[in-house]
């Protein structure tokens, strides 16, 4: 069988990414043979594509995806062929129409479950998920400032903060972003392209800060960040679309207040079969709830990869976009 794929042989700019023909073998012991419907879009793709993650080239690119199994490797027992999966993380090649998976890292879907919004939301309500639930857990009489509040993530963060009970503080750009922003659980939110985000940030909250920050920005953002906690407040770095944060000084946390700061990752979060069951089944049931909405972003073919990172790098996509192979 051939899957038509996207790889890269050298890490750089979007151009570097090329789409062709890959054959696909049968599954091995423990994986299973995907047919891919719907391609999640992240920035983690970015990094991989850049050279900001280092790989080992030749590599696919891409870490999320949702399909329909249509074959199982020996002594596969949870899955069997016309399963509906998904999964999010792990190794790059999601960008492709067909793909060879291991089945302890899947996610056995629902029927009434669309495919689409899986691959918009899994890696992103995941990340969610453990960041505001387990990471630095929020809740009523909490107060968490996020960057990118109009993002795939950021948008999911707003809505499951209020649901939480928190008072959520977004940053977006424009005005456009900021209303999508606002719509989508956040408080406040601080317009970085005609405000001071310092000063608006002591105002809302009376000079006292933010109970936690949680930063994807990086090295733009990390003086505003680290100050614009409260004493004991959490700085939490999960993102480094301009680059990584500067490092941090033991004197510097204590200087400010008695600082918390981490460095997570999904990975670490979702290690364990029961985690990644655990976290994934959290999100579904939010999106069941209603307490979660997906914000659909634009649908890209797999022929226009090239296009979709260009978007994606230049803050030109809102909320969670789709690749369809």
């Amino acid at each position: 069988m051939n899957a038509n794929a996207v790889s890269i042989k050298r890490q750089g700019a979007p151009e570097e990414m090329v789409l062709e023909q890959q054959e696909i073998a049968a599954p091995g012991a423990g994986q299973l043979l995907i047919e891919q419907k719907a391609l999640g879009l992240n920035y983690q793709d970015v990094y991989h594509r850049s050279g900001f993650y280092p790989l080992s080239l030749p590599s696919g690119i891409g870490t999320e995806a949702a399909g329909v199994v249509l074959a199982c490797g020996e002594g596969v027992d949870e899955f069997k062929p016309g399963d509906r999966v998904a999964y999010a993380g792990g190794a790059p090649g999601a960008y492709s129409s067909h793909r060879i998976m291991p089945a302890d890292r899947m996610v056995k879907l629902d029927d009434g479950v669309e495919l689409g919004d899986v691959a918009r939301v899994l890696l992103k309500g995941m990340t969610v998920e453990y960041l505001l639930n387990r990471c630095v857990p929020i809740g009523t009489g909490k107060t968490a400032l996020v960057y990118a509040a109009a993002g795939g993530v950021g948008l999911l963060a707003g809505q499951w903060g209020h649901h939480l009970g928190a008072t959520m503080i977004g940053i977006a750009q424009g005005e456009a972003k900021c209303s999508l922003a606002r719509a989508n659980g956040y408080s406040h939110v601080i317009d970085r392209s005609c405000e001071d985000v310092a000063a608006r940030i002591r105002e809302l909250t009376g000079g006292k800060g933010v109970d936690v920050v949680y930063d994807s920005v990086g090295k733009a953002s990390f003086e505003t960040s680290i100050n614009a906690l409260k004493p004991r407040g959490t700085f939490v770095s999960f993102g480094t679309t301009t680059g990584a944060p500067p490092a941090v000084e033991a004197a510097q946390l204590q200087k400010l207040g008695s600082l918390y700061f981490t460095r997570p990752t999904l990975v670490t979060y979702t290690a364990s079969r029961q985690e990644l069951l655990d976290s994934a089944g959290t999100v579904f049931r939010m999106l069941r709830d209603g307490h979660l909405r997906v914000h659909r972003g634009a649908d890209y073919r797999l022929e226009q990869v090239v296009q979709a990172h260009h978007d994606l790098e230049s803050g030109r996509t809102s909320g969670a976009c789709l690749i369809i192979p």
